[in-house]
């Protein structure tokens, strides 16, 4: 390992799936090479070579055997990654994707890697998909939080409390600074309902639940869901918190899929993944694209690496105002 270098741990991901093939393409290529040393954690017996074996990949027996036996191979392989992480072993952890059903019945009874990782390290987390470009013309980065994860949507708005948005602006806030080098972040709050509730004709949690939460947090909003992001891709804010799941995630897949990286800010070690599932349909068949893959290596290493200079590394002040905005 060179001595410049940062340790990554990049788990496999459901055997089943394409993780094993992004993962051996990530590992071939001299240019990640070049940021990472990486450490794979997960199954022997699929097409990626493994440093951290977590047992043996045997795709035997019916479907639903498979997915059970995945599904606790993925979740060792998790299990195993944040032990390295924990004792300084790598400095961050990379994951390949999961296949949620598949964890569960293979023991793990956690809805995502988000949840999981929260559980095994005791930080208080949010998830965050980030892109540092959007497409043509719109250049600012977009990165998204959300203030509830995988969750009904019938129960969203009893989730999306003024604690949950204050609790997802600290863990914001303090990621930004601390992982991505922005001096004084400007944080949005996307509203729950259409127009953002338009004076409790569309409902009314925005004016009653986010609007006070947003005041107390120091976030801009909330601003409706259909003005809100556009406006971040234009620069006026460095992140925006969605209030759940899918309204988030469809905004920065539609700006930017296959660029963007999932961050689970909060964590005591930088962690991402890529933007997409295990897309099991096309396992095998040589046409996965390990581009989100690669980038989330990057992603990592770039936050290792400043973690490790800490004060040595000076962060860049956001463009706008220098202070939160309201």
């Amino acid at each position: 390992m060179r001595s410049d270098s940062v340790r990554l741990a990049v788990t496999l991901g459901d055997p089943r799936g394409i993780g094993p093939e992004i993962v051996a393409a990530v590992r071939a290529d001299p240019a990640i090479a070049a940021v990472a040393d990486l450490v794979v954690v997960g199954p022997e017996g699929t097409v990626a070579e493994v440093d951290e074996s977590i047992g043996l990949w045997q795709p035997l027996g019916s479907e639903v055997d498979r997915a059970v036996v995945a599904g606790r191979l993925a979740g060792r392989a998790i299990e195993r990654a944040v032990q390295l992480a924990q004792s300084g072993t790598v400095d961050g952890i990379v994951t390949a994707p999961i296949d949620k059903a598949a964890l569960l019945a293979g023991g793990y009874d956690y809805p995502g890697h988000t949840e999981m990782l929260a559980t095994l390290t005791g930080a208080q987390v949010a998830m965050m998909l980030a892109s540092s470009a959007a497409g043509e013309g719109l250049a600012h980065p977009l990165r998204v939080i959300l203030a509830t994860t995988h969750i009904p949507l019938r129960s969203v708005p009893d989730a999306v409390t003024g604690e949950a948005i204050e609790g997802a602006a600290r863990v914001t806030r303090r990621g930004l600074v601390e992982w991505f080098g922005v001096a004084a972040p400007r944080i949005a709050l996307c509203a729950l309902n259409p127009h953002a509730g338009d004076g409790g004709r569309f409902g009314t949690e925005d004016d009653t639940v986010l609007r006070p939460a947003a005041h107390r947090a120091g976030l801009a909003g909330p601003y409706p869901a259909d003005t809100v992001f556009v406006r971040a891709l234009r620069g006026e804010f460095d992140a925006v918190i969605a209030p759940y799941h899918d309204v988030g995630m469809t905004a920065i897949k539609v700006a930017a899929f296959g660029r963007a990286v999932n961050v689970t800010l909060g964590l005591p070690f930088p962690r991402t993944s890529p933007d997409h599932g295990t897309a099991i349909d096309i396992a095998g068949r040589g046409v996965a694209d390990a581009s989100s893959m690669k980038e989330s290596v990057r992603v990592c290493a770039m936050i290792a690496r400043r973690l490790a200079t800490g004060a040595r590394t000076p962060p860049t002040r956001s463009a706008g105002r220098s202070s939160p905005a309201r």
